[in-house]
This record gives C-alpha cells, sequence and structure tokens, in this order.
C-alpha cells in the first residue's frame, strides 16, 4: 500500500522496460496493482462463496413451510439481500463514490463509516460467527463421512442392516487434520484452494439436485403441501418452531456479505466498483436463487414432509449409492478446505493481539524453523501451534456435543443474517449518505433493519428450540445413527 515512488529510477526502468508504458498506469489510485475484475468475475466468486453446504437444508426448510411460503420466502431473502448489497457496495470508498480512499475488508469499511464501539460488535459478530461456522462444518463433513460408510453398509447388507454408526471418530479425524492444516501459513491464500472449493460445492449441489429430479420421476407425483409439514406429524409448538429454523437455514444458504468488500476490492474502475458491484450482484443472486429454488423444491417435492435436514446424508436417497459417495466425498474435501478459509482471519486476528500485548515473549513471536524432507523449511511458532490446536479441539469437542446440523446451521444463518447483511449494511450507507434522519427513507431503512431483526430472533428462537428438542434424545458422545 501507498503511494508509487515514481522518482525511484531504477523501478521506473524496470517498469517501463517491462510494461511499455509509464509505471503508474500499472498500479490503482491506492499504489496497489491495477485491479482487473469485471461483473462476471465478481459473479463467480459471489457464486463460489455462496453455493456451499447451506443448500443442503433447504428442502428441510421449504418443508416445514410449503409451497406457497417456502418459495416466496426464499424470494424475498433475495431481494433482501441484493438490496443491502447494494448498499454494502455503496460504502466501498469512503467520501467520493469515485475518488475516495477504498475500503478493503468489510471490518475497514465499518472503522470508516461508523467507528468506535460498532467496530467492536462487528468484530465480535464476526469472530463468532467465523467460531460458528468451523462447528457447523466439522458437524457436516463428519456427518458425510459417516453417510459413506453407512451408504456402502446398506450396499453391502441389502438394506437388512441398521448400519449404525457413531460419528465421534469422524468428527475426531477431521478435527486431527485441521490441526495440521492450520500449521500451514496463509493456508486459506492457496490459489487452487478456492478453485478446488468450487468444484466441489457444485458437484454435490448438483448431484443433490439430479437425485431429486429423479426421485420425482420414479414417483410419479409431486409430494409436499401448501402449508407444509402438517400438524399430528409433528406438534403445534414444533411446527412454529421448526418455521421459525427454517427462516435461518434459509439466511445461512445465502450469507455471503461479509466477504462482498474483499470482492469488490478484486473489480476495475471504470465504471465504478459499486456500479461494477451492484450488477454482479443481480446477476450472482438470481443465478444462485434459481438454482436454490431448484434444489430445495426437488428435493421437496420428492421427499415432501419425510425431506431429510440434510439432502445427502438423511438417507432419503439410497441408490445409486456410487453417486451417493462421490457427493459426500466432495462435500468433505470442500469443508476441510473452507474450515481453514473460515478460520484463518479469526487465527490471524487473536495471533496478532496476542503479539501486540506481549511483544517480547519468545512463546508468542519466536519462529522456529524445522526441516521437513522434501518439503523444506517450515515455520513452527509455539503460540501458533499451541492457540490454533486448542481452537480445533474446542470445535470438535463441541461438535461432538451437539452433533445438530440442521440446528447449527439455522441458529448460524440467524445470528449473521440481521447485524452483518442487514443493520451494518444500513448504518453505514445511512452515515455515508448522510440520510437526514426521519426522513421517509431514514425510515424506510429502519423498518427494514427492524423486520429483519424480528426474523433473525424467530430463526434464532426457533433453532435454539430445536437444539433442546434433540439433546432430549441425544446421549453425547453415545449416540449412534
Amino acid at each position: 500500500m501507498g503511494v508509487v515512488d515514481v522518482n525511484n529510477k531504477q523501478f521506473s526502468h524496470l517498469s517501463i522496460g517491462v510494461y511499455g508504458h509509464d509505471p503508474l498506469s500499472c498500479f490503482d489510485d491506492d499504489g496497489r496493482p491495477k485491479r482487473t475484475g469485471t461483473a462476471w468475475t465478481a459473479s463467480a466468486h459471489i457464486i463460489t462463496a455462496v453455493i456451499g453446504s447451506g443448500v443442503l437444508s433447504l428442502a428441510w426448510a421449504i418443508a416445514q413451510l410449503g409451497w406457497i411460503i417456502g418459495p416466496a420466502v426464499m424470494l424475498i431473502f433475495s431481494i433482501v439481500i441484493y438490496y443491502t448489497s447494494t448498499l454494502l457496495a455503496d460504502c466501498y470508498r469512503s467520501g467520493d463514490p469515485l475518488f475516495g480512499k477504498r475500503n478493503y475488508t468489510y471490518m475497514h469499511v465499518v472503522q470508516s463509516n461508523l467507528g468506535g464501539f460498532k467496530v467492536k460488535l462487528c468484530g465480535l459478530t464476526q469472530y463468532l460467527g467465523l467460531f460458528g461456522v468451523a462447528i457447523g462444518y466439522t458437524i457436516a463433513a463428519s456427518t458425510s463421512m459417516m453417510a459413506v460408510k453407512r451408504s456402502n453398509c446398506f450396499h453391502t447388507n441389502g438394506g437388512k442392516s441398521p448400519c449404525h454408526v457413531s460419528d465421534n471418530p469422524y468428527m475426531i479425524a477431521f478435527g486431527i487434520a485441521e490441526i495440521l492444516l492450520s500449521q500451514i501459513p496463509d493456508f486459506d491464500q492457496i490459489s487452487w484452494l478456492s478453485i478446488v472449493a468450487a468444484v466441489m460445492s457444485f458437484t454435490y449441489s448438483s448431484i443433490g439436485l439430479v437425485l431429486g429430479i429423479a426421485q420425482v420421476a420414479a414417483n410419479k407425483t409431486i409430494k409436499g403441501s401448501l402449508s407444509g409439514i402438517s400438524v399430528g406429524k409433528v406438534s403445534e409448538t414444533q411446527k412454529i418452531w421448526r418455521s421459525f429454523q427454517a427462516l435461518g437455514n434459509i439466511a445461512f444458504a445465502y450469507s455471503f456479505s461479509i466477504i462482498l468488500i474483499e470482492i469488490q476490492d478484486t473489480v476495475k474502475s471504470p465504471p465504478s466498483e459499486s456500479k461494477t458491484m451492484k450488477r454482479a450482484s443481480l446477476l450472482s443472486i438470481g443465478v444462485t436463487t434459481i438454482f436454490y429454488m431448484a434444489c430445495g423444491c426437488m428435493g421437496y417435492a420428492a421427499f415432501g414432509d419425510l425431506a431429510p435436514g440434510n439432502l445427502l446424508t438423511g438417507f432419503g436417497f439410497y441408490n445409486p449409492f456410487w453417486l451417493l459417495d462421490i457427493a459426500n466425498i466432495a462435500i468433505v474435501i470442500h469443508l476441510v478446505g473452507a474450515y481453514q478459509v473460515y478460520s484463518q482471519p479469526l487465527f490471524a486476528f487473536i495471533e496478532k493481539w496476542a503479539s501486540q500485548k506481549w511483544p517480547d515473549t519468545d512463546f508468542i513471536t519466536k519462529e522456529i524453523q524445522i526441516r521437513v524432507p522434501g518439503l523444506g523449511p517450515l515455520k513452527l511458532n509455539l503460540f501458533r501451534l499451541v492457540w490454533r490446536t486448542l481452537f480445533v479441539i474446542t470445535t470438535t469437542t463441541i461438535s461432538m456435543l451437539l452433533p445438530f446440523f440442521n440446528d447449527v446451521v439455522g441458529l448460524l444463518g440467524a445470528l449473521g443474517f440481521w447485524p452483518l447483511t442487514v443493520y451494518f449494511p444500513i448504518e453505514m450507507y445511512i452515515a455515508q449518505k448522510k440520510v437526514p434522519k426521519w426522513s421517509t427513507k431514514w425510515v424506510s431503512l429502519q423498518i427494514l433493519s427492524m423486520a429483519c431483526l424480528v426474523i433473525s430472533v424467530a430463526a434464532a428462537a426457533g433453532s435454539i428450540a430445536g437444539v433442546v428438542l434433540d439433546l432430549k434424545v441425544y446421549k453425547p458422545f453415545r449416540t449412534s445413527y
């Protein structure tokens, strides 16, 4: 960062020799290399980031709400998220929308526009969310590993054996893998990681969609009802709580606000980054909504009230078992990397804080070089080793205590939706554009924010109720599936 020193003759000569023109043309106004992103690349980044494990619970969510409210809620979420994304896009630059200071991350935007306590509140919300995602991914990955084991067992025994499997060994195995990967510096910056994640997420999402379509064709009927799961199969109270939880599941599937600014920072200008990002958001959310509608609706059409919480591991599908195995292995591969991508910012935050707090402590700051045959020297930091290991152990233990994928996904969606997707973008937009208090626009934005807060609270309550209900029959460390 900073201004390019054009007085450095060596730099100027090298730049002109390489690029054949003024070196300043190779850099943006903040001194960073020229950004080359377009609406298409930004859309691709958003779609890649959004479509993930959240898609697996959408059939269950629609099953709770029914054929009318389910798709309608999904559409409303997409509209709200698109609108707040446009507000957030306008905050990428502070002051002038074309030449103002750039903000590189969500936290930078909050710092520039709101400052003070709200920055700490935003940070707390973000890092708690990242911690929760690590738990959710541990549960999802172990469930998929367990599903592969059960799928093969069913196939071998012809469906005659219940094939009960404990998820604890798989969670421990996943945790061990994450402990090892967490020690690799900047693991989340590995260039091919996002490509692998994109391929894997589209693989299992597409398999889920195809199997849903095939099941509907085999049933020769479309299951489900206008009002969702009927009272009788669940109690009236459960119906309400599950409907609320479904809102959280849908919110989780759409969550991408915290990375929108980072994606916008890859976009070239002119036209202005905000204009490009608004186009990208419209395109990507439109594509994602169509895909989500297809996955959720086909899953519900295939299984009706019995739609499983996780479409690929709830064993609505038994065959072809090899295709299920491919889908679940793809989930595991995706989540192994995704766990690190979401955890690394939290790792970096704690490590930076510790190094500033105790700068002279060798345990925290000293790097030890260890030679690894075939890999060269590996830098090992004792604090990093201990802290990251404890983090993974903690998330793994909580996952083993509360291995409820659906409930955890709903809770994560509820906790992240209002503050990060709605509240902060609205407040930053109001501050940036100096929207007069009590003006029509200000009141409208506050009404939207309050409505979304109510939705988040309801979704959180429904998810917590789901956890409480599951705990009545679940015995930690002992229950098998």
